[in-house]
């Protein structure tokens, strides 16, 4: 049973770490265009110009000032598309801009074409009036009449290039808003989008709706590690004296936390007052966090195997630990990396479920190390009967019970909110997905901390030689043993020594008169 947990257990924690990847890459607010090369979709041609959850704004009273602090909004800056030069004379095709909210995606489009919705007007729909060739079939929404919104601009017979009005369009609705540049005129397939850029808005910053939160999670999480970090260094300073290895690491594992968090916060910060992700911030945040995930794992595996507590060293084995911390964090600072710094959306699905596999299988085989040398450490105290040290990694172990459990039901939310937002629809709840990790291995450091917080007894935790560990052991098994009397050969029982009399006559006749009766 022990091993199917592992096996279920490591299965589950690969596919959420697919799953966290997949679901969760996210553009900057500020989205550049460079050679973007349209692909058909139905019949007509489109190049995604972004995607992003925007929370709505007050209609603004100055409508000339769309960047005002509090407006929400979506501004077109020198979108240009080129065509190819043996083109331009026979043809002067429309390009278009559309900006929907994801509620109103039916509202795009109308009857199948070669099996996908056709998005622009054909023939046989032009000629019922139902809409104008050669532009993109949509209807009004309900809730919002000026959505979706639509950008038109056409090639001159003379100009092989095309640029669309640089304008703000004010959000009133909060929702998950996509862009996609369209044309439909099949002669202008070799079109790109040269140049230009678009800048999404929230009333709060530039930072996108579904990480906006996040930065508000971070500052949380730096208040929470420094107080940690106040209660371990102040039992650190008092009791410096005792302190062992193994709370060394501890201590290595809370200040690289501290330096995570701030390192986060203040990236979503930036990134929300400029719209573009500073690159420095971002690859300190990553390498910090990557390298407290290393050093945490290689920790707690440590812990598991009984270093500093009922081994002094790891003897053959700290080649293997430390050269599986190394591959995981290469692993993981290159994963990291391409998640945060740089245009994610270049990257496949194969290409990211390569960089997610080999960090998923190295993670699965720290959980099964973890749980096999804490099984061999229990019994190793149990059979030495080492009952203080033993009630510690039981309490360890069943934080580590709770915190698989926890994480198991985690993953089956995960899997359940995936599921049924295939859309994004509900992409204002998502940024519990990442937040929650950090919390749990959060909890779990402060678990750890409790258990082997320095005091005035910490070397009672540590490693010490067998003849010396008497005060470890079960108090019930000790018995104070009287030593019994022994018979002499002329029949009397001998007991404690007694105190001897100086000698002197009186005593030895004494002893004779005894001897003679």
């Amino acid at each position: 049973m022990f091993r199917l947990l592992l096996r279920s257990m490591s299965s589950l924690f690969l596919f959420s770490v697919l799953f966290s990847v997949a679901g969760f890459l996210v553009e900057g607010s500020v989205h550049e265009y460079k050679g973007e090369k349209f692909v058909g979709r139905g019949n007509a041609l489109v190049v995604h110009g972004g995607s992003e959850g925007i929370y709505f704004s007050r209609p603004s009273s100055n409508l000339n000032d769309k960047a005002a602090n509090g407006d929400a909004f979506i501004r077109f800056e020198k979108v240009t598309f080129r065509r190819p030069k043996d083109v331009h004379n026979f043809t002067s095709g429309l390009v278009h801009a559309i900006i929907f909210e994801v509620e109103d995606r039916e509202l795009i489009g109308g009857s199948a074409y070669g099996g996908q919705r056709a998005i622009c007007c054909t023939p046989d729909l032009a000629k019922l009036d139902a809409c104008t060739q050669g532009e993109i079939i949509h209807r009004p929404s309900t809730t919002d009449p000026g959505f979706p919104y639509v950008l038109t601009d056409s090639f001159n017979h003379d100009k092989d290039a095309a640029t669309l009005p640089s304008r703000s369009i004010e959000i009133t609705k909060t929702g998950m808003y996509n862009l996609y540049f369209v044309i439909c005129d099949p002669n202008l397939k070799d079109v790109v989008v040269e140049e230009g850029k678009t800048i999404w808005k929230n009333p709060t910053g530039y930072l996108p709706g579904r990480m906006a939160p996040l930065m508000n999670f971070y500052a949380f999480m730096s208040i929470a590690f420094v107080i940690l970090g106040i209660f371990w260094f102040s039992q650190y300073a008092r009791f410096w004296k005792e302190v062992f290895p193994l709370q060394n690491c501890i201590t290595l594992v809370i200040t690289l936390g501290m330096l995570e968090m701030a390192l986060w916060y203040f990236d979503y910060a930036e990134f929300n007052e400029t719209g573009i992700r500073p690159t420095g911030t971002t690859v300190w945040a990553v390498t910090f966090g990557t390298v407290k995930r290393t050093v945490a794992r290689l920790v707690i595996l440590i812990v598991s195997m009984g270093y500093g507590v009922v081994r002094p060293t790891l003897g053959g084995l700290t080649s293997k630990v430390l050269m599986l911390g190394g591959t995981f964090f290469l692993t993981s600072e290159v994963l990291e990396l391409v998640e945060n710094v740089g245009a994610v959306s270049d990257f496949s699905g194969k290409a990211i479920l390569f960089l997610v596999l080999p960090v998923a299988l190295l993670d699965a085989f720290f959980i099964l190390w973890v749980f096999k040398s804490l099984s061999a450490t229990l019994n190793k105290l149990q059979a030495r009967r080492m009952m203080v040290k033993l009630d510690i990694y039981r309490k360890f172990t069943n934080a580590l019970a709770v915190a698989v459990v926890v994480s198991v039901g985690w993953i089956c939310y995960e899997l359940y909110f995936k599921s049924h937002d295939v859309y994004n629809e509900h992409w204002q709840n998502a940024w519990v997905i990442p937040a929650f990790w950090q919390f749990l291995s959060f909890s779990l450091l402060c678990v750890i901390c409790v258990l082997w917080a320095p005091s005035q007894n910490s070397m009672r935790y540590s490693y010490s030689d067998d003849t010396n560990d008497e005060f470890d052991k079960d108090e019930s098994s000790l018995r104070l043993i009287k030593p019994a009397s022994f018979p002499t050969k002329d029949g009397v029982h001998t007991s404690d020594p007694r105190p001897v009399s100086p000698s002197n006559g009186a005593t030895d006749g004494d002893t004779g008169e005894e001897k003679t009766a």
